[in-house]
């Protein structure tokens, strides 16, 4: 046999393999569901990503005819449980919570990640968003960006703001804005958001980037002030607190954001199928109300279009971390 021959019956023996893999991909999404569905939440259970994935997973199981489990897979900032569903068969059965530090943020940051956050999900939909607020304690001198601004430069090194850890968003969007508006800001990295918030409190920091949702009660009682939004619009919690972009820091954004994914190779029909019925759980006035009441903005991106947004945000945050030289040990 020649060696033209031989290539043919290479060929024509993948071209056969690649249209029996369709076919069973087919016939996997005609049947879709048979079975439950599980989604992993990388996290323990009570925080804001587990309750989002257990409001979504009872409102689907519904309209698929199929019962929507929450598994929590917590450990190592949300990787031990994306790496479980990057590892997964693809066939729509197991899917992720994800959020920017599981499915952006950490693939930059560390070289020993088991998995791949731009190349082993398929995203089935980011589905909110919320931004940052820059937040000092009430005691504090500063009350506008220009005062932090101001601040920072008089002071370098002495700006101190905390983060639930290294890689978080909270630590990244500070990164972020030392780099954009030229100054220098130290980093305290903590065990989690409440013992960074006990010591903001406790005016031993200058600043946090923290969560609406938790800050919001201190800004009500008067302990903690509300300097700007991290996003390019002011938020509806907070509409007299302008955004950092508007304070003089220009195109400024920065966002905190989950949505669902599944294992790369899953049937583009099972994940359309699963934001179509995402898509509708999301426009019942009972879940607008769920996100509004935690301060969540609705994306409710199509597969395509949060592909392009991972895409985006991994290229975003990589930026950061090279200009700003950040090295997890």
């Amino acid at each position: 046999m020649g060696k033209f021959s031989k290539f043919l019956t290479v060929a024509t023996l993948a071209a056969a393999v690649s249209v029996a893999g369709m076919a069973t991909g087919v016939a996997i999404a005609q049947d879709y569901p048979d079975k439950p569905v599980t989604i992993v939440v990388p996290f323990p259970p009570g925080g804001s990503t587990d309750l989002l994935a257990r409001q979504i997973a009872d409102k689907i199981s519904g309209p698929l005819g199929q019962p929507v489990v929450v598994e929590n897979r917590g450990g190592a900032g949300g990787t031990v449980g994306a790496n479980y569903v990057a590892q997964s068969t693809p066939d729509g059965y197991t899917l992720l919570m994800g959020v920017t530090g599981s499915n952006a943020i950490s693939g930059i940051l560390r070289d020993d990640l088991p998995y791949d956050a731009a190349t082993d999900f398929a995203p089935v939909s980011i589905v909110v968003s919320s931004p940052l607020v820059l937040a000092v304690n009430a005691d504090s001198d500063l009350e506008t960006v220009e005062d932090v601004v101001a601040f920072a430069e008089a002071n370098p090194g002495a700006f101190t703001h905390g983060s639930p850890g290294v890689g978080t968003s909270m630590h990244m969007t500070g990164e972020m804005f030392a780099l954009e508006s030229g100054t220098s800001l130290l980093h305290i990295p903590y065990q989690g958001s409440a013992a960074a918030l006990q010591d903001l409190l406790g005016g031993n920091l200058v600043a946090m980037f923290g969560d609406i949702l938790v800050l919001s009660e201190h800004f009500e009682s008067g302990a903690l002030r509300p300097i700007a939004v991290t996003s390019l619009e002011r938020h509806f919690m907070l509409p007299d607190v302008p955004t950092i972009a508007e304070s003089g820091l220009d195109g400024f954004e920065a966002v905190s954001w989950q949505g669902v994914f599944a294992p790369t190779g899953t049937p583009q029909e099972i994940l359309d199928r699963l934001y179509a019925e995402i898509s509708t759980a999301m426009e019942a006035e009972e879940m607008q109300a769920f996100f509004e009441d935690r301060g969540f903005l609705v994306e409710g991106r199509s597969p395509s279009d949060s592909q392009a947004f991972v895409v985006d945000q991994i290229e975003m945050w990589s930026g950061v971390v090279d200009a700003a030289g950040i090295v997890v040990e």
